[in-house]
Formats: C-alpha cells, sequence, structure tokens
C-alpha cells in the first residue's frame, strides 16, 4: 500500500476516513470508549505536526441513510479535541457549499470534522458523483479506517480513486499483523472461534481449514456443531446450516463438556454435563472445566493463536469462566497472539489480557483472513 509516509502533507488538504463508531451515551453525549478514537491519533498528529488541513471523516451508528440527531458526530469531535488538545470542529454536514466555505477557512495545522457520513444515503451506495464532492474538499485521501475498509463505501473506496490515496498507520497495523496469519503463520497456529454466527464465519472457517493446524470451536458455534453431530443441544440457539457444519466434522475440535442452565440468564439448576447428556429444556451457556483443560493444553503448544468469538455467554459472570480461561491461556501461550475485533477485543483489551495484537476490525478482520485483502485496501495499492 502507499503510505502517509510517501505523501506530500503539508499546506494540503487531507481528508482522513476514520472510523470512530464509538460508544456513547445517547442522553448526556458523553463517550464511553475511547480506543478506537485513540488508534488514530498517531496518524492524525503526523498530518497536523506536518501542517496538513485536516478534514476528518466518520459513520456513527446505523442511521439508514438519513438524518439522526442522536447519532450527530459532535460527541466523537468534541472527546477527540480533548485527547489531541487541539479544537476540531464539527459541521452540521458533509457535502454543500457551507462545508466547503469551511474547509476553505481551514488554517495549516487545523481540523474540522464533517456530519456523520451516514447520514447520506449515496454513502453505501459508492456513489460516483457523492464520491467527486467529497474528493473535491480535499488534495489528499488517507484511509486508517481498517475497519470498515471490507465495505466499497464512498468515503472508503470511491474517493480513493479520485485523489492521491494513502494508508494511515493503523490501517498499515492492521494489515501487518493480519498479513502474518495469511502468509506465512508461525507453526503450530491454532485458531479458537466462538461466538454466534457461523454464517458471518464461514468463509473464515473454510479458509482456517487450510492454514490453521488447528480450530477449537466454542461458545453458540459450538452449539450448531453438536446439532451436526446429532447431539440434544436442549433450547440453544444456533445461526447457521447444519449441512455446512457436518462437513467440517472431524476438522475442528469440538467442546466435550459445557455448562448449561434452565434459564438463559443469571442461571437456574446450573450444571456440568458431558456434551452427550445435555438435558431437553436446557440452555448451553459456557464450556466445561474438562474442555477449558483440553483446549488450554492445545493453545499451549501454539506459536500462533488466533482468536474469535467468546466460549459462553461471558456477559454474565457465572459463564465467562470458559472466555476468561481461553483468554489467560492464549495471553501465557510463546508466540504470536491476536483477537479479531468484536467482543472478543473489547473483553481482552479491558480485562487487561497480554495479547500481541488487538485487532480493531470485527467483520473487516474476518474477510481479510478470509480473503488476504479488502476493497478499501486493494484500492491504496
Amino acid at each position: 500500500m502507499r503510505s502517509i509516509r510517501e505523501a506530500d502533507i503539508n499546506g494540503k488538504r487531507v481528508f482522513l476516513r476514520v472510523d470512530f463508531n464509538v460508544p456513547f451515551d445517547e442522553r448526556t453525549k458523553k463517550v464511553l470508549d475511547t480506543f478506537r478514537i485513540e488508534a488514530s491519533v498517531p496518524t492524525i498528529r503526523y498530518i497536523l505536526d506536518r501542517k496538513g488541513k485536516l478534514i476528518l471523516c466518520s459513520h456513527l451508528g446505523r442511521p439508514g441513510g438519513k438524518v439522526v440527531e442522536s447519532l450527530r458526530i459532535e460527541p466523537v469531535a468534541r472527546e477527540l479535541s480533548k485527547i489531541i488538545e487541539l479544537p476540531v470542529k464539527a459541521l452540521r454536514d458533509s457535502i454543500g457549499e457551507e462545508v466547503e466555505e469551511e474547509v476553505r477557512r481551514l488554517k495549516d495545522g487545523e481540523a474540522l470534522f464533517l456530519e456523520n457520513i451516514r447520514f447520506y444515503p449515496e454513502e453505501e451506495k459508492n456513489d460516483p458523483e457523492f464520491s467527486k464532492k467529497l474528493a473535491n474538499l480535499a488534495d489528499i485521501f488517507v484511509n486508517d479506517a481498517f475497519s470498515v475498509s471490507h465495505r466499497a463505501h464512498a468515503s472508503v473506496y470511491g474517493i480513493a480513486k479520485l485523489l492521491p490515496s494513502y494508508a494511515g498507520f493503523l490501517l498499515e497495523k492492521e494489515v501487518s499483523n493480519l498479513r502474518k496469519l495469511v502468509k506465512n503463520p508461525e507453526k503450530p497456529f491454532i485458531a479458537v472461534i466462538g461466538g454466534a454466527k457461523i454464517k458471518d464465519k464461514a468463509e473464515v472457517l473454510e479458509k482456517l481449514l487450510h492454514t490453521a493446524d488447528l480450530i477449537l470451536i466454542g461458545g453458540g458455534m459450538a452449539s450448531l456443531f453438536l446439532k451436526a453431530k446429532g447431539l440434544e443441544i436442549g433450547e440453544s440457539k444456533f445461526d447457521g446450516d447444519v449441512e455446512f457444519a457436518k462437513k467440517l466434522l472431524g476438522r475442528v475440535l469440538l467442546p466435550v463438556d459445557v455448562v448449561v442452565s434452565r434459564k438463559f440468564g443469571e442461571g437456574e439448576d446450573v450444571m456440568e454435563v458431558p456434551v452427550d447428556k445435555v438435558p431437553p429444556g436446557f440452555y448451553i451457556m459456557d464450556i466445561g472445566r474438562r474442555t477449558i483443560e483440553l483446549f488450554s493444553e492445545k493453545i499451549k503448544g501454539a506459536r500462533t493463536v488466533f482468536w474469535n468469538g467468546p466460549m459462553g455467554v461471558f456477559e454474565i459472570d457465572a459463564f465467562s469462566r470458559g472466555t476468561r480461561a481461553i483468554a489467560s491461556a492464549i495471553s501465557e501461550m510463546k508466540g504470536m497472539s491476536i483477537v479479531g475485533g468484536g467482543d472478543t477485543a473489547e473483553f481482552v483489551r479491558k480485562e487487561g489480557y497480554n495479547f500481541t495484537y488487538i485487532s480493531v476490525g470485527g467483520g473487516a478482520t474476518l474477510e481479510f483472513i478470509a480473503k488476504g485483502t479488502l476493497p478499501g485496501i486493494e484500492v491504496l495499492e
């Protein structure tokens, strides 16, 4: 990829696509987690220190192509301003004469923030005219939003076709770390896949079958595979194709015991049972002790581990043991450990587990591992 280090920034208008889709309190308008903002600060400081005129762009939430007052970008711009200790003006539009006038007023080393880009239906359609209007605001485009680079949207892909375009430091770091998994992982390479939605992970599972030495399956994903084996899974829900799971049986390692509860919640009649003894009417909530020992032993001998998806309903403390145990095992293994986006990455980061790399991407991380590239990356090559 063309790197921001190669760009002539001094005095130039720099359009920086970031992913500041951060959780915030809609009532108080206070940002609750600044991790994604802080991840792009090195790129932001680099541009401002080199006297670039910075035009920031991000989406927030899922407004569906219309203005949603509670999803305006202003609270995010305010939080960024505090972090970098410089004023960052939030605009109430992303295109139009008023925006163009604000950009003209920008001085070297100053920054402004365009309105939530997904207020515009043209963004997700990658509309050529909309891309041109965005491109007309700037001299240079920089992508630092790995977590949306699997989307060929106007502010990620369309604009990159129209301007000299570069990768920011966060995007470079993501690609560098994930390419090690795709191209040349040190062996043994173990993938730990949990969570519930197999339809989001079918492609990556098929890819990992060819690159990983072993795939450990937990969480809601395990219910699908246990069902594919013809076992009773009680009231447990699964998302995915049983026939697809049947094809993978024998090529993945499944739990040998599970924690079950009569109620899906804090728990009622909680017990630990072998996977072939799940009582009717119960929910599978976590992996059991024997599975923790089995999975941990496999992880201990690995030189590379990729983890995506919790081992159980970890948000409820009574059913977080499996996820915590696997996080500990991975953080103690001697080698490269990468956690791939979403709830798992947030859990690892907030609990302070020691991983080589925590990806900010969710779907983008999985798609990159499955395909080796993304639309927003290809356009920078």
